[in-house]
């Protein structure tokens, strides 16, 4: 049964004693087993995720992106000065350890330290990072970033028609709360936007189950998985 006021209406359950607003995330790196996090760099990302993403010969990773492709590294680049060393969105990223190589980036956006909540986005994964062990732990980095420094709320939003978005979202943990029509449009079309997210509660859970799945032992010798995060989740 709900809390209830003294007036007996139902209400929320209180914080806990003495909380206190998460700050916005550092700009500081965070390493896993296989990649690394980092803050975005023009100059030392650019190159390496044009080329990664010329890897996509049909262009279908930027179908859902507001933007791209882009046919140069200048374009690129350019792109990338004006719209990625914004505070908030806050662009990352995603280097292979084994060579250094940016392969993918991300941002956090809708940073909001007062309502503990923050959002994951501009998710764009380079051929080289899809379907690897590597995107995964990205993924897992950046939201244990913020459940680590305090958020109470970790979303996910992406184009309703998106399916392998969606897919993704609901194997890393999140739950589907629901879709919102005729959100925003973008390439002259209309977007409904699917909505996701993680709360701190479910966060023990999930991060022992990314934990699990990520160990090195959890993949044979041609590296293929032995379980499934989905599995080991208890979704599938």
């Amino acid at each position: 049964m709900p809390r209830q006021n003294e007036l007996g209406q139902p209400i929320g359950v209180s914080l806990p004693e003495g909380w206190q607003s998460p700050p916005v995330p550092p700009r500081q790196a965070t390493e896993g087993l296989r990649v690394r996090v980092e803050p975005i760099d023009p100059e030392r990302h650019a190159a390496d995720l044009h080329a990664a993403n010329l890897l996509d010969e049909t262009g279908a990773g930027w179908t859902y992106m507001a933007y791209g492709p882009f046919s140069t590294v200048d374009d690129y680049k350019a792109w990338m000065q004006s719209t990625c060393m914004k505070d908030d969105p806050m662009f990352w990223g995603y280097v292979d350890k084994t060579n250094g190589q940016a392969i993918g980036l991300g941002s956090y956006l809708r940073i909001k330290p007062v309502e503990a909540c923050i959002e994951v986005g501009h998710i764009r994964l380079s051929p080289l990072l899809q379907r690897t062990p590597m995107a995964t732990e990205v993924m897992h980095l950046m939201m244990k970033n913020v459940f680590d420094l305090g958020y109470r709320r970790y979303e996910w939003k992406c184009d309703a028609l998106n399916g392998p978005s969606r897919r993704a979202a609901e194997r890393l943990g999140f739950t589907y709360e629901g879709t919102f029509r005729q959100a925003t449009h973008y390439k002259g079309r209309n977007r409904d936007t699917a909505w996701f997210a993680i709360v701190d509660k479910d966060w023990p859970a999930i991060e022992a189950a990314h934990t699990a799945w990520l160990d090195p032992s959890n993949f044979d010798e041609a590296g293929q998985q032995r379980q499934s995060l989905s599995a080991i989740m208890g979704r599938g």
